[in-house]
């Protein structure tokens, strides 16, 4: 069978794509660290539907974690691979760069870039060798145009979209393809202490979008229709100039 791995899945942007791919038939890894409890709801909303999922615990930025979590599913399944890996694991630490911490620079390239890799690296030699596979990684707004106070974000999101265009052209013969969904402003955790009303002013579509759009345009590139697709950071952002 071919299951897709989404980090950081137990909520957000994360959570909506693993319901999403699980909608469109794929046995989904929810990935978590901490949040436990909201992996095991997405779950349990998965199997609600009559999908399969399973709760898979580890730190992108953590290449042993990673190593062992997979080591240890793959295992236990030995005539199934992971297929789709959606790399979506992400933290912010804004903050002006002159005054910005040490640490708040590493944790967010930690987990943004060096998780992309970590996660990547692992995976994309047994798609290569089943000739075929999708990497879909969540970049942002962010890393196309750069946003005052996210440096280290901004840094960490660019990155990634740079990785994903070099990675696509080493992997396109093996029948996998390397995209990113860049999304603008979205409706998350991760975005509510934002001034709405404000940004919302310089948003064409007039409103911020949802977790769900974004898995919806996330479920397109896993699936066989979007196969002639590699290489390429589609945007998401309701009409934003970037």
């Amino acid at each position: 069978m071919k299951y897709a791995l989404v980090t950081g899945g137990s909520r957000g942007i994360g959570a909506a794509i693993c319901k999403e791919l699980a909608r469109n038939g794929y046995p989904v890894l929810i990935n978590y660290v901490s949040r436990e409890d909201a992996a095991i709801e997405v779950k349990r909303e998965i199997e609600k539907e009559g999908g399969i999922a399973e709760i898979l615990k580890f730190n992108v930025a953590e290449p042993k974690e990673i190593d062992s979590a997979l080591d240890s599913w793959g295992a236990t399944h030995p005539d199934d691979y992971i297929a789709v890996l959606v790399n979506n694991a992400g933290i912010r630490r804004d903050g002006l760069m002159m005054w910005m911490e040490d640490s708040d620079w590493y944790d967010v390239i930690n987990i943004h870039l060096h998780g992309f890799f970590h996660a990547t690296r692992k995976l994309i030699t047994p798609m290569a060798k089943k000739k075929w596979g999708r990497v879909i990684s969540v970049a942002s707004l962010s890393g196309i145009k750069g946003m005052q106070g996210q440096t280290n974000y901004s840094a960490a999101k660019g990155g990634v979209i740079a990785a994903t265009k070099a990675l696509a052209l080493e992997v396109a013969k093996r029948n996998v393809t390397v995209n990113a969904v860049a999304p603008g402003f979205v409706e998350t955790d991760m975005t509510k202490e934002l001034d709405q009303n404000t940004l919302r002013e310089t948003i064409p579509a007039g409103r911020f979008g949802t977790a769900e759009e974004v898995a919806d345009l996330v479920a397109f590139l896993a699936s066989e229709k979007a196969a002639y697709i590699t290489g390429q950071v589609i945007e998401i952002n309701g009409g934003l100039n970037t």
